[in-house]
């Protein structure tokens, strides 16, 4: 499956969001759990820059997502600024309620959010709450234990059942950017919470 993509917007206000037209899947996660190399991995291309400095994402950035053959664009990904450092917690803690609350409370078109833990990291308090936070706003959720090529396949057993135990409320999915473990079934869910079978 070819997938074609373009930047679309990048929003820091709850004002500016683009009109809620297509189906939107959101993008959730610690800085430096590899977000980016996520939605590159997905969309087969370097469109969300990644960077070795946790935080680089400060907006939500919009990608226009089209499969090849098809006339328009049938999906947006969105990027959100990550969380949990301990530099800039703070500064991007103090924007959630300007426009990243009102993105995952509000939004009508988000049908899907991905919430991106290290399987090399325990999870920690801030993937707690923003689990409960998605909880509670009603939304569907699928975890993707990213990086998981690092782990030995016992080891990587062991922490998708630890995963799974402690948020049995959503899905976890392993993933690996370099390898492409588990990029078919992520799109499988992708597919499946837009409504999208192609």
């Amino acid at each position: 499956m070819r997938v074609l993509s373009q930047f679309l917007t990048s929003v820091s206000d709850a004002s500016r969001f683009p009109p809620p037209t297509l189906p939107e899947v959101a993008f959730l996660g610690r800085s430096n759990v590899g977000k980016s190399s996520v939605i590159n991995s997905l969309l087969g291309a370097k469109i969300a820059k990644t960077s070795s400095t946790p935080g680089r994402t400060r907006a939500i950035n919009f990608f226009e997502v089209r499969f090849q053959g098809k006339p328009r664009a049938e999906m947006i990904f969105t990027d959100l600024p990550g969380y949990g450092y301990a530099k800039l917690s703070r500064e991007i803690s103090s924007q959630w309620p300007s426009f990243i609350e009102p993105y995952l409370n509000d939004r009508p078109n988000l049908a899907l959010c991905l919430a991106l833990i290290d399987v090399n990291v325990p999870p920690q308090e801030s993937d707690r709450r923003l689990l409960d936070f998605l909880n509670a706003s009603g939304r569907t959720v699928l975890i993707v234990a990213t990086k998981a090529d690092r782990l030995s396949s016992n080891q990587l057993h062991n922490v998708m059942k630890t995963l799974a135990a402690e948020f049995p409320q959503a899905q976890v999915l392993p993933f690996s950017a370099r390898t492409g473990t588990g990029r078919e079934e992520v799109w499988r869910q992708i597919r499946s919470a837009t409504g999208l079978q192609s």
